[in-house]
């Protein structure tokens, strides 16, 4: 593990000192050789995810009458953070952090009860989240699989796409339409949320298939055949579903922007150390400017965007409406981790190319949060319409 550079990290470290330590020493079981094994074999991090289901970190934001750890988004983040900060790759199993908030927020004392205290223990894992689907993409308000009531059950007939960790999870929070969109007041509206118990599901009106991608990311597309899934599985209202899922949104990309800062801080740091030891013309690299400018424009441009991260998290734990906050939060920090990336590879040179320096594997896993999970442009869109009073382009 490569010595980290005190002057970046210094203000991350003010927060949560003992969780990012705890973190820390964890990542140090499953160094880039762990990864990059993974990576080649397209393996999912069973060991990983399981050390952190033990040490209590998936549970973070489960309150302690549900047997988690009831901290705050912030103190997730922070976990999440370091993870990446380590070199390793939470998205893994980050969802079992913030899907369960819909439950959690939305479902049934019951509901609570049954699901909440064994996803803390990690029995249960709940960590993928039904919403894209090939015709819509990220215009949720479109989607077109259904959920029909018969009885006391719901036949779901449909096709999702891009859900990540659908393998590797018990449970998933699956977003239907219950009324037709032309037939509701609002676009929003007639949309409902389903608990779907995937280890019943699968066979018996749920297929589903692996995509590979240019990462090991465990994403799917999934396919129901009248899938019958209990009434009692709703979560909240029949129709209610689009509001509840929007907090989970925010989360979810808050606590995505905290792993992009990890990134970005993996990224700097493993440059300047090699900026330090490279000697060409017999003098190291970092000593030229045309090396050190690049590595100090984006160590402004990540404690910058770590700012904007703590900021949203502040508002989402008070209450406080915060969607503008959380896409800001969660584009500036993918640009910088991005950004961070290329000055990384470029600074090495032929050697960033090569596997055993870890540089390109998560040079293309931080490459994928300027699409997930909401593209750039969808951000710029929101604040253009909902903080600028600009008029909606669709």
């Amino acid at each position: 593990m490569e010595q980290r550079q005190t002057g970046q990290t210094a203000a991350a470290e003010e927060s949560f000192p003992e969780i990012r330590e705890a973190v820390r020493i964890l990542c140090r079981a499953f160094p880039g050789e762990y990864w990059r094994e993974l990576d080649a074999a397209r393996a999912y991090p069973t060991a990983f995810v399981q050390a952190l289901t033990e040490s209590g970190f998936l549970a973070a934001l489960i309150p302690d009458q549900y047997g988690g750890s009831g901290l705050s988004l912030s103190a997730a983040g922070a976990i999440l953070e370091e993870i990446h900060h380590s070199g390793g790759n939470g998205a893994a199993c980050h969802a079992q952090m913030y899907t369960m908030g819909t439950i959690l927020r939305h479902g049934s004392a019951e509901q609570k009860a049954a699901y909440l205290p064994a996803i803390a223990k990690g029995d249960l894992r709940l960590q993928a989240f039904g919403v894209t689907e090939p015709t819509s993409g990220t215009d949720t308000t479109r989607i077109r699989t259904t959920a029909v009531r018969d009885g006391d059950h719901y036949v779901v007939n449909g096709q999702k796409v891009f859900i990540s960790r659908t393998e590797h999870s018990d449970l998933m929070v699956l977003l239907v339409r219950t009324t037709p969109r032309e037939a509701a007041a609002r676009r929003t509206d007639g949309m409902t949320v389903l608990l779907v118990d995937l280890r019943e599901a699968r066979g018996n009106g749920l297929t589903i298939r692996p995509i590979r991608t240019m990462i090991n990311h465990a994403t799917t597309e999934l396919f129901f055949d009248d899938l019958r899934v209990p009434v009692a599985n709703r979560i909240g209202e029949e129709g209610r579903g689009f509001h509840y899922i929007l907090d989970g949104m925010n989360a979810e990309r808050i606590l995505i922007a905290s792993e992009c800062i990890g990134d970005a801080r993996w990224f700097i740091d493993k440059s300047v150390t090699y900026a330090k030891e490279r000697e060409v013309f017999g003098r190291p690299i970092g000593q030229n400017q045309g090396v050190q400018f690049p590595i100090a424009r984006v160590h402004v441009q990540t404690q910058a965007a770590a700012l904007m991260v703590q900021q949203a998290a502040a508002l989402f734990e008070a209450g406080q409406p915060c969607g503008t906050e959380a896409n800001m939060a969660k584009m500036l920090a993918s640009e910088a981790s991005w950004a961070a990336a290329d000055t990384c590879l470029q600074t090495h040179g032929g050697y960033g190319f090569a596997e055993e320096y870890d540089v390109e594997r998560k040079f293309r896993e931080t490459r994928l949060y300027q699409v997930a999970p909401i593209s750039t442009n969808l951000i710029l869109s929101h604040v253009a319409t909902h903080a600028l009073g600009l008029p909606r382009s669709f």
